[in-house]
């Protein structure tokens, strides 16, 4: 960089800095969003090996400059005021940046409305930086697309070195973990935050659905799509969290959040917030699936659990596993969600519906089929009506197994707080009933491959699985930057 003062910061105190801390030095008047804006864009420009970033903002250093001259003459807005984030390119953003969910079939599409987490982010005082890349269609146009890959911007990579980046919110995570923004919002719908949270030593929420709007995000399930945070820390996360959530009257899940709306997430952040907490642990759910190694780090961390003051069960038995719970409501919702989505878009939008996208994908096969599409077949197939039998047997199965019996019933028969994985193993099943998790970074491998373990709750236990994460993550401080 020109500014020996800013390379100098960059080079020795932007890595790895907390948004706190960044707080305190623009309070301070040592440091401008302006200038972690510029940080972050020479950063971008440097780890292209990563791959993480599909699109930079135009707009975001003079969004920056105004915001501080508005700290100056009003105050801040809140912790986030004048703090860089990436959000996943399948967030609607009104403004100079495309949303594609990855794929080239939308390189030119336009959302005309910011989706309402960015709204909020935005009034939160946050700068919206860039567009991170994503897997294409959020992981489910191919099943032998790998954790990734987009035809819009290629492979993302794990900063970690040759390990799987994780999916399908790949960028959000890699760019957070390799410093190439203060944070960022992914989006889930069975493991998509919190998989590449584990890969990338982060701190991954996937909250609740109903915490915060989906309204404006490219859908895959409108039963189990919920945005979420990265962060480095903890607190980074939830503060990123804090303003997403809150209630949307176009999300009518979202009335549920209403006593989240402006809550002090702060209350949250104990070191003895482990003290009592009774922990299960489902094996059932990874233990033929996990490596030798990572099983030996899991029950290194149990035992650092237990020296937090927890009282561990295991295993306990959650009566379900993924096999029972299968794609069939994923690929009824896709069908019917992305139509709607596509139909609704920029009327400047050709592509219109599905099975728009896949005579796009067939007719530029060499770039948009390196390894096919046989979920976007497959889905293409149904109504998108959502009356067919197999969907309605499906989704009732996948809540109950998963919702009423497999966490509610079988929790509470254990005697346990909270469940306890192994990366994202098992992940689906949070998912399939809509309840929260929060990953933390736990080790790693002898190879350098982050390890993570994963906390799930029941709906909106997001306070306590916090006070969960926070303590294990001051107690073990396991994260070190790539």
């Amino acid at each position: 960089m020109h500014s020996e003062k800013l390379e100098k910061f960059r080079t020795e105190r932007l890595d790895e800095m907390t948004i706190s801390g960044m707080q305190e030095l623009m309070e301070e008047g040592e440091l401008t969003a302006e200038e972690l804006v510029l940080m972050y864009r020479e950063n971008i420009s440097l780890r292209k090996d990563v791959n993480a970033v599909l699109e930079l903002n135009p707009d975001a250093l003079q969004i920056a400059q105004a915001l501080d001259f508005e700290r100056k003459t009003k105050g801040a807005r809140s912790k986030l005021h004048g703090i860089p984030l990436l959000v996943k390119d399948n967030f609607g953003t009104a403004d100079k940046m495309h949303t594609t969910a990855g794929s080239l079939a939308l390189e030119n599409h336009y959302a005309t409305e910011d989706a309402d987490t960015v709204r909020r982010l935005r009034e939160a005082g946050a700068v919206i930086l860039g567009k991170s890349n994503m897997t294409e269609w959020a992981n489910f146009m191919s099943q032998d697309m790998p954790n990734g890959y987009s035809s819009r911007g290629g492979q993302v990579k794990n900063p970690y070195g040759d390990f799987d980046v994780g999916g399908s919110s790949s960028g959000s995570a890699a760019g957070t973990a390799a410093n190439l923004a203060a944070g960022a919002v992914g989006t889930e719908t069975s493991g998509s935050v919190i998989n590449p949270a584990a890969q990338n030593s982060l701190v991954g929420i996937k909250p609740t659905v109903g915490l915060a709007s989906r309204r404006g995000i490219i859908p895959l399930s409108h039963t189990q799509d919920t945005p979420g945070t990265f962060g480095r820390t903890v607190e980074d996360a939830v503060i990123i969290l804090g303003a997403m959530a809150g209630h949307d009257p176009k999300d009518p899940i979202t009335v549920m959040a209403e006593p989240f709306e402006n809550y002090d997430w702060s209350l949250h952040f104990k070191s003895t917030g482990l003290e009592g907490v009774r922990i299960g642990i489902p094996r059932n759910l990874f233990e033929q699936d996990i490596s030798r190694e990572m099983r030996a780090l899991f029950s290194d961390a149990i035992r650092k659990l237990e020296a937090c003051g927890a009282e561990v069960k295991d295993p306990i038995d959650l009566e379900v596993v993924q096999e029972d719970l299968g794609f069939a409501v994923l690929l009824h919702e896709f069908k019917a969600d992305l139509d709607y989505y596509l139909g609704k878009s920029n009327p400047l939008n050709p592509i219109r519906s599905m099975r728009d996208v896949m005579s796009y994908n067939s007719e530029n096969a060499g770039k948009m089929l390196k390894f096919g599409q046989n979920l976007l077949e497959k889905a293409s197939t149904l109504t998108g009506e959502l009356t067919e039998r197999e969907y309605e047997e499906a989704l009732e199965r996948n809540r109950f197994l998963a919702a009423e019996r497999g966490l509610r019933k079988n929790m509470e028969d254990a005697g346990v707080d909270v469940i306890l994985l192994p990366q994202d193993f098992g992940c689906n099943i949070g998912a399939a009933a809509g309840f929260p998790s929060i990953t933390v970074p736990a080790a790693f491998t002898e190879e350098g491959e982050p390890f993570g373990i994963t906390f799930t709750g029941q709906s909106f236990a997001e306070p306590q699985l916090i006070e969960y994460a926070f303590a294990f993550e001051q107690f073990v401080r396991a994260r070190r930057k790539p």
